[in-house]
C-alpha cells in the first residue's frame, strides 16, 4: 500500500509539474491581526513590509486588475470570537480593512475584489493575486524567430522601394533641373512685386490712418434728437490717445394748454482714452448734471439731477469729415424733485422726493463732424 501511494505522489508530481510551470502565478500577502481585534494595524508584526509587497504588484498589474482580467481574492480568518457568527463578522470586516487601504491607495474597486471569510484557521486577513505566467523559452524563440523574418521581409521591400524611386528620381532630375531655374525667376519676380504691393498699401495705410485722426470736431447726439431734445458738444483730442468731449442737450415742450410739460437741460463733460492701432475704441469717464420738468401724466416732476460713470463706445468713420460715434455710459445718477400737479392753471405741490439710479446713464448714436 505504501509503495503504491510512493508511486501515485511520485507519479503526479512528474506529470502536473510541467502543467504548474506553464500556468499561472499564484502570490499571497498575509496580514496579521490582533486576537479579539479588528483594527488593520499596518506597522505591526510585518504588516507595513507586507502592504509595501502588495501595493509593488497591484501597481504592476493594476490596469489587468481593474479591467478584471486578474482578481485580487481576499480571505479574512477569525476564531477568537466566543461564537461563530462573531467571528463571520469579525472576519469581514477585517477583510474590509485591507479592502479599503488598496481602494485607498491604489483606486481599486469592489468588483475588483473576490471575497470569502472564514472561522477557522487564527486571527489574519490574506491577499492573493493569480498573475498569468509569461511565456516558455521554445514560444519566445518561435516569437523571435517570427520577428527576424518579418524584419528581412520588411528590409527587402525597403530595398527594393529605394532602387525604384531611385531610379524615379533619376529619370525626373533632368526635367526639374530645367524648371527649376523658372521657377526660382518667377519666384524672385513676384517676391519684388509683392514687396513693393506691400510698401504701398502700407505707406497708403499710413496716410489713411493719419487722415482719420482729428483734433477738433463738433458732435450731435441723433437719439436725443430722434427724441425732440436738441443736442450738440465738441471734442478737442489732445492726443492720439486722450480725448476731452463735452455734450449739452436743452428742450421746452408743453402742450394740452400747457397741462402736459417736457423740459430738460444737461451738460455731460467726458475724457476719453483711445484704444488699438486705429484709436477707433475707447474708455472714458462721464460727469453729468442738469435740471428736468416732465408732466406727462396727472402728476409732473420737476428738480435737478447729478451723477457719473464710465463710458465706451466706437468710432466709425463715414468719410474724411464725418464718422458715426457709438457709445454707452454705466453709472449713477441723483435725482431731487418735486411731485406736482396742475389745478386750474396753478402748480400744486403734492411732495419731494430722491432716488438714486444704476444702470445706463448715457447712450448715443452721434455723428461726429472733423472740423481739424
Amino acid at each position: 500500500m505504501i509503495r503504491k501511494t510512493i508511486r501515485f505522489s511520485l507519479y503526479t508530481i512528474f506529470v502536473l509539474l510541467p502543467a504548474i510551470a506553464i500556468g499561472k502565478t499564484d502570490t499571497t500577502y498575509t496580514f496579521r491581526f490582533v486576537p479579539q481585534k479588528d483594527m488593520f494595524y499596518i506597522p505591526w508584526n510585518g504588516n507595513g513590509d507586507e502592504l509595501t509587497r502588495l501595493l509593488t504588484c497591484v501597481e504592476q498589474n493594476k490596469d489587468d486588475i481593474l479591467e478584471g482580467k486578474v482578481p485580487v481574492y481576499v480571505d479574512g480568518y477569525s476564531n477568537s470570537q466566543p461564537s461563530a457568527a462573531e467571528n463571520l463578522s469579525m472576519a469581514k470586516t477585517r477583510s474590509n480593512r485591507v479592502k479599503t487601504e488598496l481602494i485607498l491607495r491604489e483606486e481599486l474597486t469592489e468588483k475588483c475584489f473576490i471575497t470569502k471569510n472564514h472561522i477557522s484557521g487564527g486571527n489574519y486577513v490574506t491577499v492573493r493575486i493569480v498573475l498569468p505566467a509569461g511565456p516558455t523559452e521554445a514560444e519566445l524563440a518561435a516569437q523571435r524567430k517570427a520577428e527576424e523574418e518579418r524584419r528581412d521581409a520588411e528590409r527587402a521591400a525597403r530595398t527594393e522601394a529605394e532602387r525604384l524611386a531611385a531610379e524615379k528620381q533619376k529619370a525626373e532630375e533632368a526635367r526639374k533641373a530645367a524648371e527649376k531655374a523658372e521657377a526660382e525667376r518667377l519666384a524672385a519676380e513676384q517676391a519684388e512685386r509683392d514687396r513693393q504691393e506691400a510698401a504701398r498699401l502700407a505707406a497708403e495705410a499710413e496716410v489713411a490712418a493719419k487722415a482719420k485722426l482729428y483734433t477738433f470736431a463738433v458732435r450731435a447726439n441723433l437719439l436725443r434728437w430722434a427724441t425732440l431734445t436738441p443736442d450738440l458738444g465738441v471734442e478737442w483730442r489732445i492726443c492720439r490717445n486722450v480725448g476731452l468731449a463735452v455734450n449739452g442737450s436743452w428742450t421746452s415742450w408743453s402742450w394740452d394748454d400747457a397741462n402736459r410739460r417736457y423740459a430738460l437741460w444737461e451738460v455731460a463733460p467726458e475724457v476719453r482714452y483711445y484704444l488699438g492701432k486705429e484709436r477707433r475704441g475707447y474708455l472714458g469717464a462721464m460727469f453729468k448734471a442738469g435740471q428736468f420738468n416732465y408732466k406727462l401724466s396727472e402728476t409732473g416732476r420737476q428738480g435737478n439731477l447729478i451723477g457719473g460713470g464710465l463710458t465706451g463706445g466706437y468710432v466709425l468713420p463715414l468719410n474724411k469729415a464725418l464718422a458715426l460715434d457709438f457709445s454707452l455710459g454705466l453709472g449713477c445718477l441723483n435725482a431731487d424733485y418735486e411731485e406736482y400737479e396742475t389745478i386750474d392753471g396753478v402748480r400744486v405741490l403734492q411732495g419731494s422726493k430722491t432716488k438714486n439710479w444704476w444702470g445706463p446713464i448715457n447712450a448715443g448714436v452721434t455723428l461726429v463732424w472733423k472740423l481739424f
